[in-house]
């Protein structure tokens, strides 16, 4: 018999199930469990239970999941694996089904046997989702052909397992209803979803996964649904990630093997921009900060080529020191390795530290690499003549910023005249305002609290660094105020793309544009600039979005700010119950200038009754491809996305 056959004939029963400890403490202090109880802790409980079933796809047992986002923001999760046992747990002496969904860390992911490998490595996935619902409900389709169930609330079993009816299938389906006493936001975000499940789709060739919104019908009446699949896995994965760029070879590099016990899956491409888009993922966990996987990715790829390279003769001419960095400037690349006991630095899960994944992955790499370079090539000097370049443009943008500081150090403090700064001196304190237009500028100046809040107006519309070198920046006068106004530099002595925050002097930093189309367009062109080259400010928690008022609504001396659409119907209801709107005055501020400086503080700068959105990162490779899409080059790419996001969109190109 078959290794694989005979694992597939081994049992999965309670007997699989290793107790560690109970479920007290979860509800007392969920953002240790879950990462927050905001929006991202919302859509957490989603990952926890969908993890189980891509761990039951990992072990070749599922290759269906769906997942339904119901009318009541309830969520209801089916698979089509082999259903959680429901036999009795010997050691604690009742249903494994009800020790699963009611004791920390019990589960199937502590016995080997059972899988190999594992996202939800902690064990504390769904019984988590419990205890922070306030209904559950577990229905199993056994093996045994019984339809098995356990109704919960607030982790604790309201009914025993009951038999409810008869089944020819196997799979497991988890409907839970998060607490909204415990999270901040009870509304799921359906792109938050779809972005996930996309991505697991091309982790994973092979599994079909659906997404259903219950809460949205379309003009035929019919629920919003998206399929997710992926024949091609990785391959597709770049292709998609590099839709909007021009490619330089025209078909993307896909390396896989297993070493030392550690399959490994690489899949790359080179495309003409000027960016570095490596993702990488361990057993299906997005690693946003790398780790040892992404090291011996580098590696490789930077040995390989410059050996390559060297052997051919095409550096013989240049007369500039080629860097690491070089080899990946247009690079999109996805690392995927599959790790029976991953080390996480940190509870996040964001770094690998196990350092026999460098090794692993630096094999693999190197010996197709080396393999695709001597058969391709002509694919093979367009990727070295792209590394050649990439190192002039280092070359000019380290002359660029070397220029910058050194004005700025002459000039005396080097802050931007027109910054209006604050008094406070410490960061965590300081706030930073860029915003659009000197009108703006001034209103915001004169209504500010002078002692934390800093105002810097730009004018116009900075550079798109999305289609621009490096060096360009530092030619750019509103982004060189921007970079000096913070007190940040990018690059130094040993990394040219590192950004020093040595010197950060605000931990605020807010966007505020005029709420129209213009304003929306330099509001991006910033965010694409924090992205590209200041991205950990963004993920440091510092970037935020300020929310100005869209209206003023008036009747006598009765007044109220709106700042949404939806929001201006409700209070015109509200204002004028008998429906007659003419009675209203209605103001529609297009620009943040037409409000005086009062106005503005009180709608938009007040930290007591402003609201503004801290920008965050859900997904590297989903806000890459996003970037790169609205900024790019492509056109067409870009008027698809307007015209399915936008209610109200016409466009001529």
């Amino acid at each position: 018999m078959s290794k694989d056959k005979e694992n597939k004939n081994k049992e999965y029963s309670a007997g699989n199930i290793t107790v560690l400890e109970g479920l007290e403490a979860v509800r007392k202090r969920p953002a240790m469990y879950i990462g927050d109880v905001g929006i991202k802790g919302l859509h957490h409980m989603i990952w926890e239970v969908v993890d189980n079933s891509i761990d039951e796809a990992m072990a070749g047992y599922c290759d269906e999941i769906k997942v339904e986002i119901n009318e009541d923001n309830s969520i209801t999760v089916t698979d089509n694996g082999r259903g959680i046992p429901v036999d009795m747990h010997e050691k604690e002496g009742k249903s494994a089904l009800e020790v699963v969904m009611t004791v920390l860390h019990a589960g199937g992911k502590f016995d080997k046997d059972t899988y190999k490998v594992s996202g939800g490595l902690h064990g504390v996935g769904v019984s988590c989702v419990n205890a922070l619902s306030t209904k559950l409900v577990a229905t199993v389709y056994s093996k045994n052909g019984k339809i098995h169930q356990q109704e919960y609330s607030e982790g604790i079993p309201q009914t025993g397992v009951e038999v409810v009816g008869e089944t020819d299938i196997t799979g497991t389906q988890i409907h839970f209803v998060p607490d909204k006493s415990i999270f901040a936001e009870s509304v799921y975000k359906y792109d938050t979803v779809a972005t996930r499940l996309r991505e697991l789709a091309y982790l994973n060739a092979g599994i079909k996964i659906k997404l259903i919104d219950h809460r949205e019908l379309d003009d035929e009446g019919k629920t919003k649904e998206e399929d997710f699949f992926s024949e091609g896995g990785l391959l597709e994965f770049v292709d998609y990630l590099d839709g909007s760029r021009e490619k330089l070879i025209p078909s993307p590099v896909y390396m896989e093997g297993e070493k030392n016990g550690v399959p490994v899956q690489v899949a790359m491409n080179y495309n003409t921009s000027f960016t570095e888009n490596v993702v990488s993922y361990v057993n299906n966990i997005n690693t946003y900060e790398g780790g040892s996987h992404v090291s011996g990715f580098r590696r490789a790829l930077t040995r390989t080529l410059k050996s390559y390279a060297d052997k051919s003769g095409l550096l013989e001419k240049s007369k500039i020191e080629i860097s690491g960095d070089d080899f990946r400037e247009g690079l999109t690349a996805i690392i995927s390795v599959k790790v029976a006991e991953p080390q996480f630095e940190g509870q996040t899960k964001t770094k690998l530290g196990n350092s026999e994944v460098i090794g692993a992955v630096e094999t693999c790499v190197s010996e197709t690499l080396t393999h695709f370079l001597e058969e391709n090539p002509k694919e093979a000097k367009m990727i070295v003549q792209k590394v050649l370049l990439a190192a002039q443009a280092r070359h000019a943008a380290r002359k660029a910023r070397e220029m910058v500081q050194r004005k700025n150090v002459m000039s005396g403090s080097g802050l931007p005249g027109k910054l209006a700064d604050c008094s406070e001196k410490d960061p965590g304190i300081c706030e930073l305002y860029l915003v659009e237009g000197d009108s703006a500028g001034g209103s915001a100046k004169q209504g500010r609290d002078r002692k934390f809040q800093a105002i810097l107006p730009l004018k116009g519309k900075i550079l798109n660094v999305e289609k621009a070198q490096e060096h360009k920046i530092y030619d750019n006068d509103e982004i060189k105020n921007i970079l000096t106004a913070l007190g940040v530099t990018i690059g130094t002595e040993d990394d040219d793309k590192a950004l020093n925050l040595a010197k950060l002097r605000y931990h605020k930093i807010v966007i505020m544009t005029d709420a129209d189309i213009d304003g929306s367009h330099i509001r991006t062109l910033i965010l694409t600039l924090f992205f590209r080259y200041m991205r950990e400010l963004i993920e440091l928690g510092y970037v935020y979005i300020a929310q100005p008022p869209l209206y003023l609504i008036k009747r006598g001396k009765k007044e109220a700010y709106v700042y949404t659409e939806g929001e201006r119907a409700g209070v015109v209801k509200e204002m004028a119950p008998e429906g007659k709107e003419d009675s209203l005055h209605i103001q529609r501020y297009k620009g943040l200038g037409e409000m005086n400086p009062e106005q503005l503080w009180i709608t938009t700068m007040n930290p007591d009754s402003r609201n503004m959105k801290r920008v965050s990162i859900e997904s590297a490779a989903e806000a890459d491809h996003l970037f790169s899409m609205l900024m790019g080059d492509e056109v067409p790419p870009r008027r698809d996305f307007i015209e399915k996001n936008a209610k109200y969109a016409k466009v001529d190109v």
